[in-house]
């Protein structure tokens, strides 16, 4: 472990270069099926092997896709795109190139603000966002000493965001992570999966002295599948490349694997063996032009964000910024709330329902909010009951909510009458009630007017004992007020 004198003379400057693989039905380039978990080289053609004479074809949903991500991070889009061939060897890319973007990104710049664990909030700039499609996977399982190839997911299309090195702790880059994984399941164009692959991240890592002007030496770890594995492999790297500064070692410019299991990285090869790709362009492929109607019918279908879910339930339905933050955290349960939204005025009591009851039903079931049995209409008309002073919450949460998750055709209100659980509003009806257990307790009555006010809760529960739990508590409550007070 460093001690905080050596953390504090050095500055950690970290660059994240996050792929996501898209959720389109083929491949890049390609029409074979783009899935996930099938028998290893059953999804190939001649064309995702470049067998010669072959030729491939841009995927219109995979462009659309890229275009949205580029829009929910403010990037500029680029309206002429040519695609090109990233040139080396290695055994899972059947063609010996990637075909990929080079000079010419489909998104240039761009932020993604994220919110840290203090509250604040810090901007992280992209240097862009591009098209490529993704190589095979090679195979090394337990026990065999030769390396199989599956080349089913070679050519599946893929966006590589790639920030610029503005991120300094490793907190601020697992926030990171997680506003992206948010981002692209909003947008629906990428499942977010890393343990499946499907969002996989590689992090440039330097240290530099504190006030100085240029970064130090970057090394790039590669292998981990999952956002604290990044945030574990960013702390060691910084402690690493400290300690080789501390004792007067060259920092390597290279590749680095990470090991989940011990925490820690390992040389795979020094990144001058890399460094050309021999880019040129694809001649294959025209250029991709987004056309203005293109773009304004890309941009027509773009959901509202998070953070635009965030900001409307804080501003407009007065949510506290807790209630909000987990309700946006998931698209389909920011939707399902916006449904009950609209069918009620009590926002806080409809989120107060979705953390709370409805969230803990699907967890202890591990079920989907689509599968939810109660639909969001019921639930509106359960919270008007309740406003209504109809029921009280402990009957509607305890009696009719288990009721609706049997899926009945019953109406909240038709269980509540079945279930004698409407509550007696009628003050008229109540008075004689209250009065009654006044009489019945007149050494406490004189105890409560010579000041312990905390006998109210015992009246209250004599009331609700005698009209069988059906007194509506504010009612009552006034009721008790004015009798003992005069």
């Amino acid at each position: 472990m460093l001690s905080e004198e050596l953390r504090n003379k050095y500055q950690l400057v970290v660059g994240l270069e996050v792929h996501a693989q898209l959720l389109t039905e083929s491949k890049m380039f390609a029409a074979d099926a783009n899935q996930y978990g099938q028998s290893p080289n059953t999804l190939i053609s001649v064309i995702t092997l470049g067998h010669p004479g072959t030729l491939p074809k841009v995927n219109k949903k995979a462009v659309e896709f890229a275009v949205k991500m580029g829009l929910a991070c403010d990037s500029e889009i680029t309206r002429y795109n040519i695609f090109s061939r990233k040139n080396y060897f290695y055994p899972d890319l059947p063609k010996g190139y990637q075909i990929t973007q080079d000079k010419g990104p489909i998104c240039i710049g761009g932020v993604v603000p994220i919110e840290l664990a203090d509250g604040t909030e810090k901007v992280i700039r992209l240097n862009r966002v591009h098209m490529e499609e993704d190589a095979g996977k090679s195979m090394h399982l337990v026990g065999e000493v030769d390396t199989l190839v599956d080349f089913n997911r070679a050519g599946t299309p893929l966006v590589e965001i790639v920030t610029e090195p503005d991120i300094r702790t490793p907190e601020e880059a697992y926030a990171f992570l997680t506003e992206i994984k948010k981002l692209v399941k909003y947008l629906d164009i990428c499942d977010g999966n890393m343990e499946e692959g499907s969002l996989r991240c590689d992090a440039n890592v330097s240290v530099m002295l504190k006030g100085a002007s240029e970064y130090g030496k970057k090394v790039e770890v590669k292998n981990m599948n999952s956002f604290r594995n990044v945030a574990r492999a960013i702390e060691h790297e910084h402690e690493r490349i400290i300690g080789l500064l501390e004792a007067g070692v060259e920092v390597i410019s290279e590749t680095r694997t990470f090991d989940a299991a011990t925490g820690t990285t390992a040389s795979m090869r020094t990144k001058e063996d890399l460094n050309d790709y021999r880019y040129f362009p694809e001649p294959d492929l025209s250029p991709v032009v987004i056309s203005e109607e293109w773009l304004h019918s890309i941009q027509a279908t773009m959901p509202a964000l998070p953070r635009e879910l965030y900001r409307k339930f804080v501003d407009v339905y007065g949510l506290p910024a807790l209630d909000a933050g987990v309700l946006s955290d998931a698209k389909e349960i920011a939707l399902w709330f916006e449904e009950i939204c609209s069918k009620t005025n009590n926002y806080k009591a409809a989120s107060n329902w979705m953390m709370g009851p409805v969230k803990s039903y699907l967890n202890e079931q591990v079920l989907h909010i689509d599968d939810f049995p109660i639909k969001p209409t019921i639930l509106a008309e359960l919270i008007a009951l309740v406003d209504a002073g109809k029921v009280s919450f402990t009957a509607a949460s305890q009696k009719i909510y288990p009721e609706l998750l049997k899926a009945t055709e019953e109406s909240s209100l038709a269980i509540a009458q079945r279930l004698n659980l409407i509550q007696e509003s009628d003050e008229g009806s109540l008075k004689p009630i209250v009065e009654s257990v006044l009489a019945e307790n007149g050494s406490k009555v004189a105890e409560y007017k010579s000041g312990k006010k905390g006998l109210m809760g015992m009246f209250m529960g004599e009331v609700m004992k005698k009209s069988k739990g059906k007194a509506d508590p504010k009612v009552a409550t006034k009721i008790l007020t004015e009798l003992l007070e005069n």
